[in-house]
């Protein structure tokens, strides 16, 4: 999943698409816009009531009459106090709307990414991944912080220019006629200002990810001592998200600059003109100084339009990232309802003629056909990189042939419901990833119902008991973040026992033994038979052990099957197994723990 294979949307058909996404934004607004018009109408009465104070209060025929200037000033204040109870119901009603919107964009937003297959997510960075789905969104936050004011600000201008015409045309054109240049330039800024902050946006995600995977790899950073060259790199990420920013702040400079000389430029003109219209009787004292309240509340809205719409690049900025994410296209498909449910009973599995090609990749599997029967056991064995991975990926439905087809009891892979798919196929990866939970909440991901002595049971079942009994706390052991306070193989030991907490048809062991202690594969191994007994299981093979108790052994090679058959039948067969056993006799010795438990 890439946010940049498609030219990025403008700035209104991103607002489309997130009414479209979170149809709760276009709720209320129009209470919301009724509210804005009545706050604006209620900011031009202080100018209108210094109006009347000079020219009917203190300068009237006759002389000042206090009365007219103490009824002026009480209408006054009750429509101040007014104006001030409607923005709060305008702002709260706005509020609640949009944060109503954006808490359905992120739901949407984060059940996007786990409907979206491993191979889309193998080409985002996770930190990256993180930063559209939170920050990003939160950025749109931000700007309704100000999004009540432009809405009031715009309804400021209208209900300002029409008074101040009301009171000088003249004077009104010539404030007009000032702005008027900067509201032509304002949309060309605008664009630029948008280019700026989705380079922003993005140097603010390319950070993130830097950040992350310097607290997860701290492990690693400390044991080869790289803390200076990660340095470099989170540097590297600040300082490309410093220029970003710098280069978008200079062009919010420009447009408060040309706002402030604008504004300048207003009030000098109504000065001036004003006093000579005033000269020749054409404008009363009391217009003039209500006139330079208007152009001050002309002058407000002007500059918090500007403010306003950089904070709105920003946040279309970050939106477009969010909706990359809400719109990314789904590889793998739920067929729901128009599916059907695996057949009761043992699982086969048939490939006829399968291939696979990565996203923007080369093709990774060519024309791959084999044949498992239920409750058989199968080894997949082959060098590195040869498409082990990927044969139990089409398998598990993680992700879908380019070619071929994958069938499970007759059934197209492709037809099958998840529902019946998840309950009835389970993958064990190689990285048993664990939630920061106990150890029974762990294995409880598996059946959400599990009772812990239901859990208890199956890690007797599969000889786990005393690995359990060492536990500081047993079954309520907490195993810290993604596992932390496990080994690998003590982790790897919770996923199996998840699996078998399931109890699927078919279990798949994508190198479920690598990377772990003898002791712990000695205990795995047992539990392996355990769980595997009785079912048909798919294991990729790290250990050549696995292939040995194996009831069909399948190699691959560059993509390809090349040998397929018994242990016993290929080790005595020239070929890529019988090399890849003898290298593994020669690494071990034929002998170790996992050797020890041949039958």
């Amino acid at each position: 999943m890439k946010a940049t294979v498609t030219p990025p949307l403008s700035g209104a058909a991103v607002l489309r698409r997130a009414v479209q996404v979170s149809p709760e934004l276009r709720q209320g607004l129009g209470t919301v816009a009724v509210l804005a018009l009545l706050a604006a109408a209620g900011r031009v009465v202080v100018p209108i009531a210094v109006q009347q104070t000079i020219d009917q209060g203190f300068r009237a025929q006759g002389g000042a009459r206090l009365g007219q200037v103490l009824v002026t000033a009480a209408v006054c204040a009750v429509a101040v106090l007014a104006t001030a109870g409607i923005t709060y119901a305008m702002n709260h009603r706005l509020y609640r709307t949009v944060e109503r919107g954006l808490a359905t964009l992120r739901t949407k937003a984060f059940r996007r990414v786990h409907d979206l297959s491993p191979a889309s997510l193998d080409g985002e960075r996770r930190g990256g991944l993180v930063a559209r789905v939170t920050g990003d969104v939160d950025q749109f936050s931000t700007f309704l912080q100000f999004a009540g004011m432009l809405v009031i600000s715009f309804g400021q201008l209208l209900v300002g220019s029409v008074v101040m015409f009301a009171f000088s045309w003249v004077l009104a054109l010539t404030v007009w006629a000032v702005f008027l240049p900067l509201l032509l330039v304002l949309p060309r800024l605008q664009r630029r200002l948008s280019h700026a902050y989705g380079r922003v946006r993005d140097r603010a995600g390319d950070m993130l990810a830097v950040t992350g995977e310097a607290v997860v790899g701290a492990t690693v950073i400390h044991a080869y001592h790289a803390q200076e060259l990660i340095g470099e790199r989170i540097d590297t990420a600040v300082e490309r998200h410093r220029r970003a920013q710098s280069r978008a702040q200079r062009l919010v400079a420009v447009t408060l600059s040309g706002g402030e000389v604008a504004a300048a430029a207003a009030i000098g003109g109504v000065v001036v003109l004003g006093v000579l219209l005033g000269v020749g009787g054409h404008l009363t004292a009391g217009e003039l100084v209500a006139f330079l309240f208007l152009v001050t509340l002309f002058i407000g809205p002007m500059q918090m339009t500007n403010e306003v719409l950089n904070e709105l690049q920003n946040a279309l900025a970050g939106w477009r990232r969010v909706l990359s994410v809400v719109d990314a296209p789904v590889e793998v498909r739920d067929p729901g309802e128009r599916g059907t449910d695996l057949p009761q009973g043992p699982v086969s599995v048939r490939f006829d003629k399968v291939g696979y090609a990565y996203p923007d990749g080369p093709q990774v599997l060519h024309e791959v056909s084999a044949e498992v029967a239920p409750r058989s056991r199968v080894a997949v064995v082959g060098e590195t990189g040869s498409g082990k991975s990927t044969f139990v990926k089409l398998l598990a439905r993680l992700s879908d042939p380019s070619s071929g087809q994958v069938r499970l009891s007759g059934t197209p892979l492709t037809t099958v419901r998840f529902a019946s798919l998840r309950r009835r196929v389970v993958m064990v990866p190689q990285d048993g990833f664990l939630f920061d939970a106990t150890v029974a909440d762990n294995i409880r991901f598996a059946r959400r119902d599990a009772s812990d002595e239901e859990i208890g049971r199956a890690l007797a079942d599969l000889g786990l008991d005393d690995w359990l009994a060492s536990l500081p706390e047993g079954l309520h052991t907490r195993v810290g973040q993604r596992g932390d306070a496990l080994s690998a193989g003590e982790r790897q030991l919770v996923a199996l026992a998840r699996a078998y907490l399931a109890d699927p048809d078919l279990l798949i062991l994508d190198e479920a033994t690598s990377a772990v202690d003898p002791a712990t594969e000695v205990r795995l191994q047992q539990a392996l038979e355990s769980a595997t007994r009785g079912r048909t299981s798919v294991s990729v093979a790290h250990r050549l052990s696995t292939a040995q108790h194996a009831d069909l052994v399948l190699v691959f090679d560059r993509g390809r099957i090349v040998q397929q058959g018994t242990h016993d039948e290929l080790a005595g067969r020239p070929g890529v197994y019988a090399d890849l056993y003898a290298a593994w006799v020669s690494a071990t010795g034929g002998t170790g723990p996992a050797h020890s438990a041949r039958r």
